[in-house]
């Protein structure tokens, strides 16, 4: 906060306070308000403490007319301007000033230990913000002084980032399952070697019919009886061949061969 010299704010009020001649000081030990004529007050009225910028005024007021009776400016706290007595918490040694450069020094004391006790927090607190206010100051002042920090990226210059904590995949998931190559296995009773793959099986092909066919031998021998082979062969049709002898009442005749 930037300070106004023309800005004056009132810190504490109090509406009776005593004022004291007090002897010289007669050693470094500090004052005592025993020495005082406590019972005889040479001025009573009111305390004002105000503050005009980083420094703080006593004024010591008459309570009916607000006349000015006296006035300490007071630079820092505690300071030479007031000091407390040794004896007691309710009187202090205060150095008044005329404006004209005369000072010097009465006694000054509070009816009520309270009021003495806010005498005292409102000047620590005014000085506590002066202090702070200078160390904010200073701060200011060193950063403005301070050389700026280049951080943008020079021409070509690259960053790499480490991106940890990635979640895995769920150990769950279905795997895929392995593409088979299509083929089936070769039928029962088929020779499967020499290095011949058999072709894959097309599902839209017509099924192959195993047809049984007779021996060259059978078709040659017009008027011998039928082989084994052929007897076997016969049996594999079954009834269908009984069904074609039975419905065909012609005799066969010789050097044909019937087909059932």
């Amino acid at each position: 906060m930037a300070e106004d010299s023309s800005y004056e704010s009132i810190l504490c009020v109090k509406p009776e306070v005593h004022v004291y001649r007090i002897p010289p000081r007669a050693s470094n030990r500090g004052y005592r308000a025993a020495d005082w004529k406590l019972d005889e007050p040479a001025w009573s009225g009111r305390m004002k403490i105000t503050a005009k910028g980083k420094m703080a005024f006593i004024k010591l007021e008459d309570k009916n007319s607000g006349e000015l009776f006296a006035q300490a400016p007071v630079e820092q706290y505690p300071g030479v301007a007031i000091e407390a007595v040794t004896d007691s918490s309710r009187y202090f040694v205060v150095q008044i000033d005329d404006g004209n450069g005369r000072h010097a020094f009465i006694g000054l004391g509070f009816a009520d230990r309270g009021d003495s006790f806010d005498f005292n927090v409102a000047l620590q607190d005014h000085f506590k913000w002066v202090k702070q206010e200078g160390e904010l100051a200073k701060q200011e002042a060193s950063q403005v002084n301070a050389p700026k920090l280049d951080l943008g990226f020079k021409e070509g210059q690259t960053i790499k980032i480490s991106i940890g904590n990635i979640k895995k995949k769920d150990a769950g998931a279905a795997k895929p399952r392995p593409m088979s190559g299509g083929l089936l296995p070769p039928p029962p009773g088929a020779k499967v070697g020499g290095g011949i793959v058999p072709p894959p099986v097309d599902q839209h092909t017509a099924p192959v019919v195993q047809t049984n066919t007779v021996p060259s031998a059978a078709l040659l021998d017009f008027g011998s009886t039928v082989s084994s082979e052929s007897q076997a062969t016969s049996d594999l049709w079954g009834d269908f061949t009984s069904a074609g002898s039975n419905s065909s009442k012609d005799p066969v005749k010789p050097g044909w061969v019937q087909f059932s």
